[in-house]
């Protein structure tokens, strides 16, 4: 048998060929050893043809010097209007001039570092077009008149805003912001996982390595150009094996909320803990020796470590009953929820501005600075949960849920939802595939 490599043709097509004939002659020769010949069988020759093709090169566009090339670069600290027009590639005395006291001129000034610059010049360096987005998010469009005259005109227009969404999902090895970095999430929006999750899944002790996330969060882009995170919009978390689902929905009063695929609300009328991701230092308990009365007591409450001024949140909305100091309290906030839920906040350095008692406070909003007043040995928050007057721990007491999707309102809800969940699984299976 005689194998013909197509002449004519680049050495990789004929390479190509090549290994297709030789893996076409071995699946032949494989079949006639399976099924076997009989004795004394010929086999007719096989008639060959020899086939030469001249193939097109392929058009390749070549540009004129005087097109020129858009480049783009950030404006770093200390940068000058010189400095950057230099990386861009620009050597233009007059584009300088008209930049520096033209129509545009204030707004270059007040670019800050981070904000991009992009700048189309010829072979030359000379300015042909500029555009920069200022601080205020004005687009200005700097372009040359004419491409052998050295004169310019400025116009500022609104930026071309566009939210996209952006999916990420990852395994957890060590921390749930470690694992959030490695595939760009954003500290917002991580954040923002650990309070939909909050009534859930307790972040200080609950989340283990194995556990994963998957979520689905809007990216906001001016002119092109990332500008931040928005909302989670769907989002599923695995932990110790239980997946938790939520999804971004407006009820019909149009407020936002989160909902589970069943239609549960994971709002809560308090958070589980008033600080963000911090360490325990010491539990509720009945009996523990307290470092500064250096004696038995029972220890109602939850103490959180965190550095003096780190803010703290109002676990719930409710009515400031006491701001000011309490002998072993230092620095106390109390905050009455209803008939039935007290808060206590206390070893705060400050409180918020203008808090005092009587005000009306919303649930996450901050009341007060860690501290070390009163009897504490340490900068922490003492935090208790009260229920009738009871004190309860924190950390496992069941909190009050939000109102469900009303019955009539579930099958807009399911509408929404289960493209949303279909988006989830695409995560899910890219970090199954490469994680396990």
């Amino acid at each position: 048998m005689r194998i013909l490599a197509q002449s004519g043709a680049g050495p990789g097509i004929g390479r190509g060929i090549l290994r297709f004939a030789v893996a076409t002659a071995l699946m032949l020769a494989g079949i006639l050893a399976a099924f076997g010949l009989a004795p004394n069988t010929t086999l007719e020759p096989v008639s060959t043809e020899r086939i030469v093709r001249d193939l097109a090169a392929p058009a390749i566009y070549v540009p004129a010097s005087s097109d020129g090339y858009w480049r783009e670069e950030q404006v770093r600290r200390g940068d000058t209007l010189g400095s950057m027009l230099a990386r861009l590639g620009v050597d233009d005395p007059a584009a300088q001039s008209f930049l520096r006291t033209g129509s545009g001129a204030s707004l270059l000034r007040a670019l800050k570092p981070g904000r991009s610059l992009r700048a189309l010049a010829d072979g030359e360096g000379h300015l042909l077009a500029l555009r920069a987005q200022a601080a205020s998010e004005e687009v200005l469009d700097v372009s040359r008149v004419k491409a052998d005259e050295p004169a310019f005109v400025a116009r500022t227009e609104a930026p071309v805003a566009t939210v996209d969404l952006v999916l990420r999902s990852n395994l957890i090895r060590n921390s749930l912001f470690e694992a959030a970095d490695a595939v760009g999430v954003p500290d917002a929006v991580t954040s923002q996982l650990a309070g939909i999750f909050g009534a859930d899944i307790d972040f200080h002790h609950d989340i283990r390595s194995g556990d994963r996330f998957t979520v689905l969060y809007e990216s906001r882009r001016i002119d092109g150009v990332a500008e931040g995170s928005g909302r989670i919009v769907a989002a599923e978390f695995v932990n110790n094996g239980v997946a938790y689902h939520a999804f971004l929905w407006r009820t019909p009063d149009g407020s936002d909320g989160y909902y589970d695929e069943t239609g549960r609300s994971l709002h809560r009328a308090f958070l589980r803990s008033p600080l963000g991701f911090t360490r325990v230092t010491s539990g509720f308990s009945l009996a523990r020796f307290h470092p500064f009365l250096q004696a038995w007591h029972a220890h109602k409450g939850v103490d959180f470590a965190a550095p003096t001024g780190t803010p703290v949140h109002a676990a719930g909305k409710g009515i400031v009953t006491v701001a000011g100091q309490q002998t072993g309290y230092g620095n106390v906030v109390m905050l009455q929820h209803g008939a039935k839920y007290t808060t206590v906040y206390a070893h705060l350095s400050g409180f918020a501005p203008g808090l005092r008692a009587g005000k009306r406070v919303s649930q996450g909003e901050v009341i007060g600075y860690v501290g070390q007043t009163g009897w504490a040995t340490g900068p922490h928050l003492h935090y208790e949960f009260r229920v009738d007057n009871v004190q309860m721990n924190p950390l496992t007491v069941a909190l009050p849920e939000g109102e469900p999707v009303p019955p009539e309102e579930r099958p807009s809800y399911l509408a929404m939802m289960t493209p949303l969940s279909e988006e989830l699984s695409l995560g899910r299976g890219i970090v199954l595939a490469g994680g396990e």
